[in-house]
């Protein structure tokens, strides 16, 4: 046990009352598009092709589609709360949220729709969980 910890970045041993969202941002060595759910980080698992062709093809789709109040994007976190903080594989987002360039993430408020193409590694949190964080977070569309 204590070689996987040690395998770990420094700092992904969670506090006692587990990571905040903005923690995302300050942890170093973190691998890209890790998430916060629960207060515990989700390490991001391999991708299949049909994962990636389901969310280029939603992409494609929603931004054709999309009317010009809105932007479509791609794998950018949402914080929903201090211990909440997942990242869809696509949101819809009002224009002008989020115009810093340096900005890592969006607010429940600025979302209209989040979309999750379901993994088996993922199956029951892209299932199960993360619809009721969204509902909870008053994200209109799932």
């Amino acid at each position: 046990m204590t070689e996987d910890l040690d395998a770990l970045p420094p700092g992904v041993i969670p506090p006692p009352d587990g990571f905040a969202a903005e923690d995302l941002d300050r942890l170093p060595d973190l691998p890209v598009h890790t998430e916060l759910i629960d207060g515990a980080l989700v390490f991001p698992s391999r991708r299949a092709l049909f994962h990636m062709r389901a969310v280029s093809l939603l992409d494609g789709r929603l931004r054709r589609a999309a009317p010009a109040a809105f932007r479509v994007r791609r794998e950018m976190s949402v914080i929903l709360s201090r211990g909440q903080r997942p990242e869809p594989d696509l949101c819809v987002v009002a224009a002008d949220a989020g115009q810093g360039a340096k900005e890592t993430f969006y607010r429940p408020d600025d979302v209209s729709l989040v979309v999750e193409v379901v993994s088996p590694a993922s199956d029951v949190r892209d299932r199960q969980r993360k619809p009721h964080l969204y509902a909870s977070a008053a994200i209109p569309h799932f």
